[in-house]
């Protein structure tokens, strides 16, 4: 796992750029960026998250539990779940919600650990252990349902999450029927009868490097798809990488890798939930 200081030895990693004109006009609210330069630098993070507004929904026992979300400019939209790494819901998540929302859907962030972040590793693995699985669950659902209410969306929901998040966006979209779910280096380690519920495609980014989601895990889940008649809907991309290569503050961060995958996770959205 990564912890605050990266995930490894990161001298060998390219600095990421942004000259101080820029930096500037983005805070001011003048500029866009690469998403990699804002997600480098935390008060570009911080910049992009402060765009979120927060908004709350209540689980069958009346506990409530809160997300941030990103509107795009369109009356009607195609809309994106994201879920958080081990951290929590940091402004990392938040700035991604924001860019998505750049790009026309409405983006939210939820939140699995009830406004707690983890600010070390040992803080993050006690508060990703402590999550409840049926609570989570419920959360999802019911954020799914928001989604697809809401004012803005044209009805459609896509699922994406990181690491911890991954392993859920897989989840969610078992729980409750979406359009898209998209794993970023996540536990799939869900059975064929589990994946039969899935209704939209799959989009899987994984390392090669990664020793704990690696090539048996996911070749696993290859197979458990194909179980459950599913093999036709999910792609699985390898990078020769490690993980959490798609995280610019960490040290195992592949540019290029990164941006391949963002490519394809954006047109594999706009494929399925346009």
């Amino acid at each position: 796992m990564c912890d605050l200081d990266g995930c490894g030895d990161q001298s060998h990693l390219p600095e990421i750029k942004v000259k101080p004109e820029d930096r500037r006009l983005f805070l001011k609210g003048l500029a866009s960026l690469p998403l990699a330069s804002v997600l480098a630098f935390p008060e570009l993070s911080q910049a992009a998250a402060a765009k979120l507004d927060n908004v709350s929904i209540k689980l069958a026992d009346g506990t409530e539990v809160s997300a941030a979300i990103a509107l795009p400019k369109a009356e009607k939209a195609p809309t994106v779940l994201l879920i958080h790494e081990w951290w929590g819901l940091n402004d990392q998540i938040k700035a991604v919600a924001a860019e998505l929302a750049e790009m026309g859907y409405v983006a939210l962030a939820v939140d699995l650990y009830g406004g707690k972040v983890g600010t070390d590793a040992p803080s993050a693995k006690a508060l990703m252990s402590a999550v409840d699985g049926d609570k989570a669950t419920e959360t999802l659902v019911g954020w799914v349902d928001y989604l697809k209410n809401h004012k803005q969306s044209n009805g459609k929901v896509g699922t994406m999450g990181w690491c911890f998040g991954g392993g859920w966006s897989v989840n969610a979209s078992i729980a409750t029927p979406v359009d898209a779910t998209i794993v970023y280096y996540g536990y799939v380690t869900q059975k064929a009868d589990q994946l039969k519920s899935l209704k939209g495609p799959v989009l899987g980014h994984f390392g090669t490097q990664d020793q704990n989601i690696n090539k048996e895990m996911v070749g696993g889940f290859e197979a458990e798809m194909e179980k459950a008649g599913k093999k036709d809907s999910l792609s699985v991309n390898w990078y020769d990488a490690n993980h959490a290569f798609a995280n610019p503050t960490g040290a195992r961060y592949d540019a290029e890798d990164a941006a391949t995958a963002w490519k394809r996770t954006t047109e594999f959205l706009k494929a399925n939930l346009s």
